[in-house]
């Protein structure tokens, strides 16, 4: 497939995603959106890509909204009540999918440009990287569902500080508050994000990654524990019976790597997605 924001490339069963407007520090737009959700519906549907690697080309991640509309940016028609932030339509594409996201930040990534990262799984940051909150230094309130991953992130007193003051802040205090997972010279940042997305994609199951991947971030919206014992019993009576669950004891007891059959997303269980559908219903 081609694309006008982004470039792709395969490394195995790991897919790299580069946003790739460098001349605009991949400044985040319609076009990019667009991009983004085909390419998380054709890994989502692809059974041979297990991780999804996402960096930007040249020196920033993404520099945020862009704003060739100067103070319009983000006007909007005032009876337009169906209005949605782009930025959220596309953090719950991330998401629901079935594949893990891992984010390799490799400079500035602030507004839509580090929310974009909230519901990835694992993110790994450049030293040199730069982040910020600063929808309320642009008038405007964070996007991209950040009101609800960023708490469960960083927990809500940080996130609070961040959106609150809108600064920009160094790749150190990312990692300080668990923003981001590990810290790396500039060129060594993308080999240590493909490695961990090896690490997966080489040694795990498919299916059981898509199943663990999905019972983390729903049960944290879960009202008691039973909500996921009940998921986690059903969950585990179907892999317990697979092939897959066979080969991870045998391959263990018999000391060598595994080579799991199963396939994302032909050998999901019939129950998978467990969840209601939420749609989007606009303001009265």
């Amino acid at each position: 497939m081609t694309y006008s924001t982004i470039e792709t490339e395969r490394d195995g069963s790991v897919l790299l995603v580069r946003l790739n407007r460098p001349d605009r520090l991949n400044a985040y737009n319609l076009d990019m959106l667009d991009d983004l959700l085909r390419v998380y519906d054709e890994a989502d549907a692809d059974n041979d890509v297990r991780v999804i690697v996402v960096t930007g080309n040249g020196r920033a991640f993404c520099a945020g909204a862009d704003l060739q509309k100067a103070g319009d940016t983000f006007a909007r028609d005032p009876a337009d009540v169906a209005h949605r932030d782009t930025g959220g339509v596309l953090n719950l594409r991330t998401y629901e999918l079935s594949k893990p996201v891992i984010a390799a930040i490799n400079g500035p990534a602030v507004g839509v440009g580090v929310t974009m990262t909230l519901p990835m799984d694992i993110r790994l940051a450049a030293d040199t990287a730069k982040m910020g909150f600063v929808f309320a230094r642009r008038g405007i309130v964070a996007d991209g569902c950040a009101s609800w991953f960023l708490p469960r992130v960083v927990g809500i007193s940080r996130a609070l500080e961040w959106t609150e003051t809108g600064r920009v802040f160094g790749a150190a205090e990312a990692l300080e508050a668990g923003l981001v997972r590990s810290l790396h010279p500039a060129d060594e940042l993308l080999p240590a994000a493909m490695e961990l997305a090896r690490e997966i994609a080489e040694n795990t199951s498919a299916v059981s990654v898509t199943l663990n991947r999905q019972l983390m971030w729903r049960m944290l919206g879960a009202d008691h524990p039973m909500a996921a014992h009940e998921v986690e019993s059903r969950a585990l009576g179907f892999v317990g019976n697979s092939a897959d669950a066979r080969e991870g004891v045998e391959s263990f007891l018999a000391k060598r790597p595994a080579k799991y059959p199963g396939r994302v997303p032909a050998d999901l269980p019939d129950f998978y997605p467990w969840w209601p559908d939420r749609g989007f219903t606009p303001l009265p």
